[in-house]
């Protein structure tokens, strides 16, 4: 999977994510601290708040970057995105007021529902053979859990010799780096862009959205999404819930809860590759969505018992099969995106999934969070469960066994004219150009 890294501008680019995650790793740890030193006891409502406006910020960002990333310069608009990262990140120690944090975390994660669909746009042009984009999706994730499990060591580490301050010019160090990486990357050249240049903002604005829901297969991909948010959101919120007090356990197990989470979704993302190369995505991508369902029927077991010393091992098995299913669904996603719109189309197709994915995100968080703290958990388990269990189901039925992302249908363009760059490789025949692909969802296809 390793070979992916001789390509030097995805070296770079893979890089920059790296330097500017970690960065954002240090930023959550001392979030969390500022807000106790701002709201004592009320610090958990402080990050509930903030990680809600960061998904509004993702939801209703995103879109708005996808109707104009295409006629910006790419690697100026990533540049950009993370010097506004590392400036708000410079402003951070110097707040006084809870409001104060709610508007910086606002823009931060603004800038970065700027950056992250711009820089997953680039990567396919980057490595355009499939091969090497899937094992460049497989880091990516990779890159995800790694941060999640490191982030908070490395944090500790660093509080053993600086205050929370000191984290916070770590993630300016980041952004920084990761602005200068992508500086010194040389970009190919974009494709021309195919998404409408006509209407008013909001069409503009919302023609990812009616891009990606225009095929069958990113229909069932937004279902795919949102069984995993239900399950991960499970993990996310209530993992310290289930250790102190379902388990009676330390502090320290909830890390371990995590760590099995993460292990879980590693060990899966490193062996993909091989498997998609043999396997179409459809094979991979539902029945890791449908075993989210069953992992959540044997936590229900877990959180139903009254006691016993295998509820922890249970726990710990159920949470490594959460991250593994998870990631079964998360990391051929780019693949399905890239194999379903054109060329120029992708950067408003990537924005939608971010956009939409953490829309999903945005409904099952307070879920988890909520039902579990008013009805209990056993009530929790119950609702994302069977929300999980329909939306894969729903997938399952969105996305025809014979996909048409993995059927190059030969076709005839009658109307395009000659030098079209939808017609690159197609040959003249008496009726127009014929030639053969995957389904686009664009003007030019029913």
């Amino acid at each position: 999977m390793l070979d992916v890294l001789r390509h030097r501008a995805y070296r770079r680019l893979f890089a920059a994510q790296v330097v500017a995650l970690v960065g954002t790793g240090l930023a959550t740890v001392a979030l969390g601290l500022l807000a106790y030193d701002l709201a004592g006891a009320d610090a958990g409502s402080v990050l509930g708040t903030a990680l809600a406006i960061k998904m509004v910020a993702y939801v209703v960002i995103a879109p708005v970057v996808g109707a104009v990333a295409d006629r910006l310069p790419r690697r100026a608009l990533m540049v950009t995105a993370d010097v506004v990262r590392a400036g708000i990140a410079v402003s951070l120690p110097f707040v006084g007021e809870v409001w104060q944090v709610y508007v910086l975390v606002f823009l931060l994660q603004s800038a970065s529902a700027v950056f992250t669909p711009t820089f997953q746009a680039v990567i396919p042009d980057v490595l355009p053979e499939e091969r090497d984009y899937t094992r460049a999706l497989s880091m990516s994730r990779l890159a995800y859990d790694l941060e999640s499990l490191f982030s908070p060591v490395l944090a500790a580490a660093l509080l053993s010799v600086t205050t929370y301050d000191g984290l916070f010019g770590g993630t300016v160090i980041g952004f920084l780096a990761s602005a200068t990486l992508v500086v010194s990357t040389v970009l190919p050249e974009r494709a021309p862009v195919t998404t409408p240049r006509t209407g008013g903002a909001y069409a503009r604005a919302t023609a990812g959205t009616r891009l990606f829901l225009g095929v069958p297969e990113l229909r069932a991909l937004l279902a795919l999404n949102l069984a995993v948010a239900a399950a991960g959101a499970m993990v996310t919120v209530n993992s310290v819930v289930y250790v102190r007090d379902v388990l009676g356990l330390s502090a320290g197990a909830v890390a371990l809860a995590l760590g099995a989470y993460g292990a879980g979704s590693m060990t899966v993302a490193l062996v993909l590759p091989r498997v998609l190369d043999k396997v179409p995505d459809r094979t991979v991508m539902l029945p890791g969505a449908l075993s989210l369902a069953v992992v959540f029927a044997g936590l229900g077991a877990v959180t139903g018992a009254q006691g016993g010393s295998w509820r922890l091992p249970g726990l710990l098995v159920l949470w490594a099969a959460f991250g593994a299913a998870c990631s079964a669904v998360l990391t051929p996603a780019g693949r399905l995106v890239r194999r379903s719109v054109e060329p120029g189309a992708r950067t408003a197709a990537f924005a939608a999934q971010f956009s939409l994915s953490h829309g999903c995100w945005l409904l099952t968080y307070p879920l988890a969070g909520w039902l579990g703290a008013a009805a209990g958990l056993n009530w929790a388990v119950l609702a994302l469960g069977a929300l999980t269990l329909g939306a894969a189901l729903l997938a399952v039925r969105l996305w025809p066994a014979r996909s048409m992302t993995d059927t190059h249908a030969a076709h005839v363009h009658a109307d395009l004219p000659f030098g079209h760059p939808h017609l690159a490789g197609a040959r003249r025949v008496p009726t127009g150009w014929r030639h053969s692909h995957g389904h686009l969802a664009d003007g030019l296809h029913a």
